[in-house]
């Protein structure tokens, strides 16, 4: 099970910002290594994960599993957009929310991953985690995208 962190009301000045960030809270967690950091930045420069969905867009920053301590989320809706470079594109695209995966086992991270994607191409769910009061995006994200079958069978 993974730990879930969530951050709202920040502003953060770019990209760069956010996953300098990002290492800084997730090292004082304590579920990543003191390499991770270094390589969140490395990879989010080669490989870019801005999404762009219908009607916002998505970040999902995450590096390679050796850095992780144990397996987290960090979830982060900023006060205002942050461009990240689209995934499959140069264009850099405005991001409303911002999903960092701390992953030790890459089966896990794949599958998290198709399920971060499933979950986040209905637009109700994303609309519901952008307009969800701050107390309740960590409830609501861990439902809809973490533990949907334990609300099913509820």
């Amino acid at each position: 099970m993974s730990q879930l962190f969530v951050r709202t009301g920040i502003e953060f000045t770019s990209r760069q910002h956010v996953l300098t960030h990002i290492g800084e809270e997730m090292l004082a967690q304590g579920v990543v290594h003191e390499s991770y950091p270094a390589a969140l930045l490395a990879r989010e420069a080669i490989y870019p994960t801005g999404i762009a969905l219908e009607h916002h867009a998505v970040a999902i920053p995450h590096c390679e599993a050796v850095h992780a301590k144990s397996p987290a989320l960090y979830l982060i809706r900023p006060d205002k957009p942050v461009y990240f470079q689209q995934a499959d594109d140069d264009a850099e695209i405005a991001v409303s929310l911002i999903i960092a995966l701390i992953v030790e086992n890459p089966a896990e991270q794949l599958k998290l991953l198709r399920r971060l994607f499933s979950e986040l191409q209905n637009p109700n769910t994303l609309e519901a985690l952008l307009g969800t009061p701050a107390d309740n995006l960590a409830t609501l994200f861990r439902d809809t995208i973490l533990e949907p079958e334990k609300c099913e069978q509820a």
